[in-house]
Formats: C-alpha cells, structure tokens, sequence
C-alpha cells in the first residue's frame, strides 16, 4: 500500500523538482493569499510626491500670471498650501521680494521735492490674512465678502515683519507713502487702528474705494488712483503688491514688486 502511495507521488515530486518550467496545465495553481505591506504599497509616496509636484507648478504659474482668472484653489493643494503658507517657505519668499525691493530702494536717487512715492497694498502685502483664511480652506472656499468684512471688523491682521522692515526703510529715505487698498471707505477706521497697533506708522496717504469705485476692477481702480498721484505730480518709483492687479494696468511705477499669495485671485 505504502509503495501504491509512492507510485502515486513520484510523478508529481518530479515535477516538482525539475529545472523546466512547468505548464499551469500541468497542475492546479494554488490559490495564495497575500496580506499587502501597507509601508510598501500602492505608491502612496510618490503619489503624495506627483501632487506636491503638480501643485507646486500651479503656485508658481499663479505668481507668474499665466493662471488666472480663478475662484479657489485646486481641491489636491489644499494641504499643500497650508503648508507653504504656514511653513518656512511663505515666509522666505516673502523676505526674497522685500530684500530685493529694499536693494532697490536704496539704489534710487530721490528728487528732493517730496513728491517721489512708493505704494504699498495693505491686504496680505502690509497685513497678514492668513489667520482668516486657515478657517476658509486656505482658499478652497469661494470668497464671501460679508466673512471677510467680519474678519477686518476684528482689526486682528497681523504684520507681514518683512514688508514693515522694508516699509520702514522706504519712509527713512525720504519716500512719501501711499496706501493704495482695496477695502471700502467704511473700513478706513479700524484699518488705520490695525496697521498702527502692528507698526505701520507715518504714511502721507490711506486710499480706500470710495463708493463710485465700487464695480470696478482692481485694475482699473487702482490704475485710476495712481493716474491721479501722477497728475498731482507724484512719481511712483516703487510699488508692492500680492496681486498682479496692485501692479499692472496704467500709471505703472519704476519698479514693482511682487508678494506671493497662493491663496486667491483679484483681477
């Protein structure tokens, strides 16, 4: 019986042990189950890696111009903008843009008459609103204006430090300061209290929307305003700004200067 049995397995032991590939004809394939290894499974860090990668390209086309207009952020960089803009990062690009600025500054000879200028926009280039947009998304969320009315109500925006630095440089040379906002004239009050409890002290002008601004892009709003420091004879040497519409349209400065800002755009 014992040799019956061996007769019976011999030919599969053969088979076993052969050098030849075997036919899956030959023998029913075993069926086995394999638990994955979750720390070397379906390539999440090189998929964590491609959005970090696709969306570190979408913030530079936004710095760039070559992106726009949009409402909000793409859904997959939410988490990476939260950590550019809370992170080391935001932060030395924005130290870049004022020690280039503060390089140029002093390179300028001044004309002596008090009418050379330097601009400054106040949302996210003097003051900070990332406190208010860490509870919207970081820009995920479509921009409600009564939200945000809430938030500048609160005279709670801190001091981007880089931009006072170089704001405090600009004043010391002799530059007239212009602060050229977007915010309503019904916020002048508690703008001027935020910008003075952080620092931001002896500018010659505070320009707010008045109430036929409004409708207007910010282009063409702010175009208007310097066109107007240009007939008062005022020449804009200088000019800062988060967004492409603080510097572009008509009445250009010498040279402007460009914050980052991923999360929002203003045309």
């Amino acid at each position: 019986m014992i040799f019956f049995k061996f007769l019976l397995l011999f030919p599969l032991l053969t088979l076993a042990f052969s050098h030849e590939a075997l036919s899956p004809h030959h023998l029913p394939r075993p069926l086995i189950i394999e638990y994955p290894d979750h720390h070397a499974e379906p390539n999440f860090k090189e998929l964590d890696e491609e959005v970090k990668l696709r969306c570190t390209s979408w913030r530079f086309a936004v710095e760039a111009n070559n992106v726009n207009p949009w409402k909000t952020i793409p859904e997959e960089c939410v988490e990476y903008v939260k950590d550019y803009v809370t992170g080391r990062g935001y932060s030395v690009d924005l130290e870049r843009v004022s020690n280039e600025a503060g390089i140029y500054v002093k390179s300028v000879v001044l004309g002596g008459d008090g009418k050379d200028v330097w601009i400054f926009d106040v949302d996210d280039t003097l003051l900070s609103n990332v406190p208010y947009y860490a509870d919207h998304g970081y820009g995920s969320e479509v921009f409600d204006q009564v939200e945000f009315d809430k938030w500048v109500d609160k005279g709670m925006s801190p001091a981007i430090k880089s931009s006072l630095k170089l704001y405090e440089e600009v004043l010391g040379l002799g530059f007239k300061v212009f602060l050229l906002t977007g915010r309503s004239e019904g916020k002048r009050g508690v703008t001027a209290e935020n910008l003075k409890n952080v620092g931001f002290q002896d500018w010659h002008k505070l320009i707010l929307r008045a109430a036929d601004d409004h409708g207007k892009s910010a282009t063409i709003y702010k175009s208007e305003k310097r066109s107007e420091m240009e007939k008062e004879g005022y020449r804009i040497l200088g000019n800062s700004g988060d967004q492409w519409s603080d510097l572009l349209g008509s009445s250009m400065s010498i040279r402007s200067f460009k914050l980052p800002n991923p999360m929002y755009y203003i045309p």
